[in-house]
């Protein structure tokens, strides 16, 4: 098995008009260590993971070299956290010290910063991830979205604390990562349910159109994570969003599926503020 660098070529950047000092990035599947079934080649297996997720089943040693190579390439730290698909949000360099400190990650599904070389990341094979930044970079956020958080709130709360932390008032962006597309992402009725009870009254039109029934199977739907998360942001006054592109189910080159493999493992979305800047 092969193992390059991990490089900027092996990950997406978003394209949008924040500071300079704004950095942000989604991993993929290439530039790791990890064998089989974590690799980044699925159709010939030479070429090694970046499985990012130690709760995986991968090797833990080849998941810590795989953080170390996002560290180098980033040159600021990661403030993991313990994901438990809610919309709780942290304070990223608290995450930072009780990872660093030896403590179990914080709870939560968003970490937001205003100080320079700490890494809000959240890591997904589905979910989707939502990275917000004021223009200016004087703060940023990252947020794990998958329905439960995205149906919760999990993106307002993040956004919030961000503009808290420009004293009240920032200019958001918003990039939205690789997550399920809504050709694959199935659902029940009660999940359409949830969304719609949550709209407000001039959101309901929108949120049922991002729901299509399934052609084959009675009560179920096919959910548009990317429609119900611009609805939210629409709802903070956020104009400026991109991304929304990809779909994790359908390219398995590329990114790590749960719902198409159950075995896999997770890439990575990460904001920060440079500390040179």
């Amino acid at each position: 098995m092969t193992s390059q660098p991990l490089t900027l070529s092996d990950c997406l950047s978003p394209e949008w008009p924040v500071a300079p000092r704004v950095r942000a990035l989604v991993t993929s599947r290439a530039g790791g260590v990890s064998g089989q079934p974590y690799g980044s080649d699925v159709f010939n297996g030479q070429s090694g993971g970046l499985n990012l997720g130690l709760h995986t089943g991968d090797d833990a040693e080849s998941v810590m070299r795989n953080r170390s190579r996002l560290v180098a390439l980033c040159g600021a730290q990661p403030a993991w956290l313990e994901q438990i698909h809610g919309s709780t949000v942290v304070d990223a360099q608290q995450a930072l010290l009780a990872v660093e400190s030896g403590q179990s990650p914080l709870k939560a599904d968003a970490s937001v910063t205003d100080a320079a070389g700490v890494g809000c990341i959240v890591m997904v094979a589905d979910c989707m991830p939502v990275l917000l930044a004021d223009a200016a970079g004087r703060a940023v956020g990252a947020a794990h979205a998958g329905w439960r958080g995205l149906v919760g709130g999990v993106i307002e709360h993040a956004a919030q604390e961000v503009t808290r932390r420009c004293g009240g008032a920032a200019d958001l962006h918003a990039f939205l990562g690789p997550a399920i597309g809504p050709q694959a992402f199935e659902v029940g009725a009660e999940v359409r349910a949830a969304f719609l009870d949550a709209a407000q009254p001039d959101e309901r039109a929108a949120t049922e159109a991002a729901f299509v029934p399934h052609p084959s199977a009675e009560g179920k739907y096919f959910g548009n994570l990317y429609a119900l998360a611009r609805l939210r942001l629409a709802r903070l006054g956020v104009k400026s969003v991109t991304g929304g592109e990809h779909c994790t189910f359908s390219e398995p080159e590329h990114f790590y599926s749960f719902r198409r493999d159950r075995v896999t493992g997770r890439f990575a979305a990460m904001i920060w503020i440079a500390p040179d800047a």
